[in-house]
């Protein structure tokens, strides 16, 4: 499993015109299966996507479909782990996830 760090490097006016088709985007890996959750981080400086992958190359492959990795407006930290707690629905989760 991976967390995924988006933090933005250009303003947010750049960000802004570019929402619609990084929403796209996640949704695309929402639907493989790919991604569990996204959303913005408070204060909005980037994002946090919730992921489950391979491996962390694979995480990075997808990554560089995002607009936002496209367009230069935001960096991206990779972090893989291993859930060792977890409530018994979200262990539910992980245990489909394989």
């Amino acid at each position: 499993m991976f967390i995924v760090k988006i933090t933005y490097v250009r303003p947010t006016e750049e960000i802004d015109a570019l929402l619609e088709s990084h929403g796209k985007f996640l949704e695309k890996h929402f639907h493989t299966g790919r991604f569990i959750s996204a959303g913005r981080q408070l204060p909005r400086t980037g994002g946090i996507i919730l992921c489950h992958g391979a491996d962390k190359l694979e995480v990075a492959q997808l990554l560089t479909e995002d607009p936002f990795y496209v367009n230069k407006v935001a960096d991206y930290d990779i972090i893989e782990f291993t859930a060792s707690k977890a409530s018994n629905d979200f262990r539910t989760l992980l245990d489909n996830l394989g």
